[in-house]
């Protein structure tokens, strides 16, 4: 960002801070039909359409460093195998043999110039091609094993990140991440190592949880020691961008020398994204990457969160912290603190655990008769917007009309228009 970019937010988010009412011109947000969180028919049309077509986060190149090195990738419902090529190409394909469907990788991680299916040994290289067919004159001469590689699946990075889509007729990543790939620039994405992932599962609609994490309306009551003291949830300034992305700003509240706890909080051993501008450093600036990333970006961590559906009532969360390399110190770890008790050694961060807890409760609640809509404040509007782009990629004519939100956020509010600025400066005149 430029500096005249980055002072006019800055000056929108003291401005917030003064308004008495919501932003002349902004919509009232219509309830939201509270069965969009308890619909067995919605959660379905969100599994085909929402993760059926849009760019998933799958994973970092750390994870196959090297040629040869393969991952596999479930997380959206299909088996795939994320390979790395043996010509330093990352690829993506269906897990699934051309032969009798059995997966061609049966490990999670592993290594080798060739992918075999272990049922038949059907053989193919790391770019999908099939080369090998066992007892190849039993099949008719005319058999064409040029037409048998692997299907492949979108794949793309941003830096060392990687992404998949199994819409082949969707954007390229770069176009679908819009104006946020230009913004992200700043984090050096393509320096980032892999600190640490883990997985946990949640007993709530994958949006109860995610939600949690789009508003600072509860700060104040469910992270009184934690979040608070970082983010002024009355200075918080939300932009829409094109494709349902989002991103929320918030400078820490004005007793805080928010830098000061930035340098308590941060061990010596961790390395500084020395690129990252004024507002990374001196606000909370986080970012919902549709469908299902939300993380804050700083000079010190990239830490997603992405949030996976495995039901109607279930989730699981993984928990990722991507950093400049730290050396031989212990890698960076935003989210999880180690915790014996848990499958994997790892347990929820003090600010995850007060996120997530009550998400089960939630959950129950939503299914009783007393539930019925949802109604959403001016602050809460990032929430709306994500459910209209829910509405928008699924086609409006497939959501059932008890189930829709009306689309009242239009475009005169989407990046790069604002009408808050206009009325900023009118105000300071």
């Amino acid at each position: 960002m430029d500096q005249a970019e980055v002072d006019q937010l800055k000056q929108l988010m003291e401005w917030e801070a003064s308004r008495t009412s919501p932003p002349q011109q902004f919509p009232t947000l219509p309830d939201m039909p509270a069965a969009r969180y308890t619909s067995a028919e919605y959660y379905e049309l969100e599994r085909e359409h929402v993760f059926g077509k849009s760019w998933l986060f799958a994973g970092h190149i750390d994870e196959i460093p090297e040629p040869g090195c393969y991952m596999r990738w479930h997380n959206a419902g299909d088996p795939i195998v994320i390979v790395h090529g043996m010509d330093g190409l990352v690829r993506a394909f269906y897990n699934t043999c051309r032969h009798r469907g059995a997966p061609v990788v049966a490990e999670d991680f592993g290594k080798s110039s060739r992918l075999m299916c272990g049922y038949h040994n059907w053989t193919y290289k790391t770019d999908g091609t099939l080369i090998g067919v066992p007892e190849r004159q039993d099949f008719p001469p005319d058999f064409d094993l040029s037409c048998r590689s692997l299907i492949p699946v979108r794949c793309e990075m941003f830096g060392n990140v990687i992404f998949v889509n199994f819409d082949a007729d969707a954007p390229s990543l770069i176009d679908y991440m819009g104006p946020l790939a230009q913004e992200w620039e700043e984090f050096g994405f393509g320096n980032l190592r892999l600190a640490s992932r883990y997985s946990f599962d949640l007993e709530c609609n994958w949006k109860v949880a995610m939600e949690a994490n789009m508003e600072v309306y509860h700060v104040p009551f469910i992270h009184p020691e934690t979040v608070a003291p970082l983010v002024d949830p009355k200075r918080n300034l939300n932009t829409f961008y094109p494709n349902g992305h989002a991103r929320m700003l918030a400078p820490a509240p004005r007793n805080t020398d928010r830098a000061h706890v930035r340098a308590v909080d941060s061990p010596p051993e961790w390395q500084e994204i020395d690129t990252v501008g004024e507002l990374g450093r001196t606000a909370t600036q986080s970012y919902t990457l549709f469908p299902n990333w939300v993380s804050p970006l700083s000079n010190y961590f990239v830490p997603p969160l992405v949030f996976w559906p495995t039901s109607l009532t279930t989730t699981r969360l993984e928990l990722v912290t991507m950093a400049p390399d730290w050396g031989d110190g212990p890698a960076p770890d935003l989210w999880t603190v180690p915790d014996e008790t848990q499958p994997n050694g790892r347990g929820m961060s003090a600010i995850i655990l007060e996120d997530t807890q009550f998400g089960e409760a939630i959950q129950q609640s939503m299914q009783s008769e007393a539930f019925r809509s949802v109604p959403l404040s001016y602050q809460e509007a990032r929430i709306y917007s994500f459910h209209q782009q829910l509405d928008r990629i699924i086609g409006a004519n497939r959501v059932p009309a008890s189930l829709r939100v009306e689309p009242v956020i239009g475009e005169e509010w989407v990046w790069p228009n604002d009408p808050r600025v206009a009325q900023m400066r009118a105000e300071d005149r």
